[in-house]
Protein backbone atom coordinates (compact mmCIF):
# COMPACT_ATOMS: atom_id res chain seq x y z
CA UNK A 1 0.00 0.00 0.00
CA UNK A 2 2.53 2.32 1.06
CA UNK A 3 4.21 2.04 -2.87
CA UNK A 4 1.07 2.88 -4.17
CA UNK A 5 0.65 6.16 -1.65
CA UNK A 6 4.72 6.53 -2.50
CA UNK A 7 4.24 6.19 -6.55
CA UNK A 8 0.72 8.14 -6.94
CA UNK A 9 2.56 10.89 -5.04
CA UNK A 10 5.49 10.89 -7.55
CA UNK A 11 2.57 10.97 -10.66
CA UNK A 12 1.20 13.78 -9.06
CA UNK A 13 4.24 16.06 -8.45
CA UNK A 14 5.24 14.95 -12.13
CA UNK A 15 1.85 16.48 -13.13
CA UNK A 16 1.81 19.39 -11.64
CA UNK A 17 5.20 20.22 -12.98
CA UNK A 18 4.51 18.87 -16.39
CA UNK A 19 1.09 21.11 -16.45
CA UNK A 20 3.17 23.73 -14.70
CA UNK A 21 5.62 23.81 -17.66
CA UNK A 22 2.83 23.81 -20.19
CA UNK A 23 0.98 26.59 -18.49
CA UNK A 24 4.09 28.99 -19.25
CA UNK A 25 5.15 28.59 -22.77
CA UNK A 26 5.92 31.61 -24.21
CA UNK A 27 3.39 33.65 -26.66
CA UNK A 28 2.40 31.86 -29.92
CA UNK A 29 4.16 34.87 -31.71
CA UNK A 30 7.08 36.75 -31.23
CA UNK A 31 8.80 38.68 -33.80
CA UNK A 32 12.19 40.87 -33.68
CA UNK A 33 12.76 44.40 -36.09
CA UNK A 34 15.96 45.21 -36.90
CA UNK A 35 16.20 49.31 -37.33
CA UNK A 36 19.99 50.41 -38.53
CA UNK A 37 19.02 53.32 -40.47
CA UNK A 38 19.12 57.11 -39.51
CA UNK A 39 16.21 57.15 -41.56
CA UNK A 40 12.28 57.84 -40.38
CA UNK A 41 10.94 56.68 -43.77
CA UNK A 42 12.15 52.94 -42.30
CA UNK A 43 11.23 53.93 -38.67
CA UNK A 44 7.18 54.50 -39.58
CA UNK A 45 7.60 51.34 -41.64
CA UNK A 46 8.77 49.26 -38.80
CA UNK A 47 6.20 51.20 -36.60
CA UNK A 48 3.64 50.76 -39.47
CA UNK A 49 4.78 46.86 -39.03
CA UNK A 50 4.53 47.10 -35.29
CA UNK A 51 1.01 48.31 -35.03
CA UNK A 52 -0.42 45.97 -37.96
CA UNK A 53 1.33 42.50 -36.55
CA UNK A 54 -0.33 43.57 -32.76
CA UNK A 55 -3.55 44.25 -34.43
CA UNK A 56 -3.70 41.32 -36.36
CA UNK A 57 -3.10 39.23 -33.77
CA UNK A 58 -5.59 41.02 -31.36
CA UNK A 59 -8.16 40.40 -33.35
CA UNK A 60 -7.58 36.79 -33.66
CA UNK A 61 -6.61 36.57 -29.96
CA UNK A 62 -3.66 35.44 -30.13
CA UNK A 63 -0.61 36.60 -27.70
CA UNK A 64 2.01 38.14 -29.37
CA UNK A 65 5.51 40.09 -28.42
CA UNK A 66 6.95 42.26 -30.74
CA UNK A 67 10.83 43.64 -30.51
CA UNK A 68 12.47 46.34 -31.76
CA UNK A 69 15.65 46.43 -31.70
CA UNK A 70 17.78 49.81 -32.79
CA UNK A 71 21.74 49.94 -33.41
CA UNK A 72 24.26 51.45 -34.98
CA UNK A 73 22.58 55.17 -37.39
CA UNK A 74 19.06 53.58 -36.58
CA UNK A 75 19.45 54.34 -32.42
CA UNK A 76 18.66 58.15 -33.31
CA UNK A 77 15.28 56.90 -34.05
CA UNK A 78 15.46 56.29 -30.51
CA UNK A 79 17.30 59.15 -28.50
CA UNK A 80 15.19 61.61 -26.91
CA UNK A 81 17.44 64.26 -29.18
CA UNK A 82 16.93 63.13 -32.18
CA UNK A 83 13.76 60.81 -32.40
CA UNK A 84 11.54 62.53 -35.24
CA UNK A 85 9.25 59.55 -34.50
CA UNK A 86 8.46 60.20 -30.40
CA UNK A 87 5.59 60.75 -30.54
CA UNK A 88 4.70 57.92 -32.32
CA UNK A 89 6.72 55.38 -30.11
CA UNK A 90 5.01 56.79 -26.90
CA UNK A 91 1.59 56.34 -28.79
CA UNK A 92 2.27 52.60 -29.34
CA UNK A 93 3.85 52.06 -26.09
CA UNK A 94 0.90 53.84 -24.41
CA UNK A 95 -1.32 51.28 -26.81
CA UNK A 96 0.38 48.31 -26.52
CA UNK A 97 0.10 45.65 -23.35
CA UNK A 98 3.21 45.88 -21.83
CA UNK A 99 4.52 42.48 -22.73
CA UNK A 100 3.67 43.10 -26.47
CA UNK A 101 6.20 45.73 -27.18
CA UNK A 102 9.79 46.33 -26.28
CA UNK A 103 12.20 48.81 -27.86
CA UNK A 104 15.75 48.04 -26.94
CA UNK A 105 18.41 50.01 -27.60
CA UNK A 106 22.06 48.90 -28.08
CA UNK A 107 24.46 50.36 -25.13
CA UNK A 108 27.60 50.06 -27.54
CA UNK A 109 26.09 52.34 -30.17
CA UNK A 110 25.03 55.15 -27.41
CA UNK A 111 28.51 54.57 -25.66
CA UNK A 112 30.34 55.53 -29.20
CA UNK A 113 28.08 58.39 -29.67
CA UNK A 114 28.43 60.04 -26.45
CA UNK A 115 32.16 59.15 -26.97
CA UNK A 116 32.24 61.21 -30.63
CA UNK A 117 29.89 63.82 -29.51
CA UNK A 118 31.37 64.40 -26.08
CA UNK A 119 28.26 64.46 -24.12
CA UNK A 120 25.78 62.40 -22.58
CA UNK A 121 22.53 61.08 -24.47
CA UNK A 122 19.50 60.34 -23.09
CA UNK A 123 17.06 57.38 -24.71
CA UNK A 124 13.40 57.91 -25.08
CA UNK A 125 11.58 56.48 -22.14
CA UNK A 126 9.62 54.18 -24.06
CA UNK A 127 13.10 51.82 -24.58
CA UNK A 128 15.39 49.70 -22.33
CA UNK A 129 19.68 49.44 -23.68
CA UNK A 130 20.63 46.51 -24.19
CA UNK A 131 24.40 45.58 -23.62
CA UNK A 132 24.46 45.22 -28.01
CA UNK A 133 21.74 45.64 -30.57
CA UNK A 134 23.32 42.96 -32.69
CA UNK A 135 23.39 40.78 -30.03
CA UNK A 136 19.85 40.89 -28.81
CA UNK A 137 18.72 39.79 -32.21
CA UNK A 138 20.99 36.94 -32.19
CA UNK A 139 19.64 35.77 -29.20
CA UNK A 140 16.04 36.60 -29.58
CA UNK A 141 16.45 34.33 -33.11
CA UNK A 142 18.23 31.98 -30.84
CA UNK A 143 15.07 31.38 -28.87
CA UNK A 144 12.43 30.57 -31.90
CA UNK A 145 11.73 34.98 -32.81
CA UNK A 146 10.74 35.60 -36.27
CA UNK A 147 12.79 38.44 -37.95
CA UNK A 148 12.07 41.11 -39.85
CA UNK A 149 14.57 44.38 -41.29
CA UNK A 150 12.06 46.83 -43.33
Amino acid sequence: MRKILVGLAIALVCGIAWHGAVAEKPPQHRIAIQVDQNDPQVMNLALNNVSNIIEYYRDKGQDVRVEVVAYGPGLNMLRDDTSPVKDRLKQLKDLSFPSELTFSACNNTKQAMEKHEGHAITIVPQAALVPSGAVRLMELQEQGWSYLRP
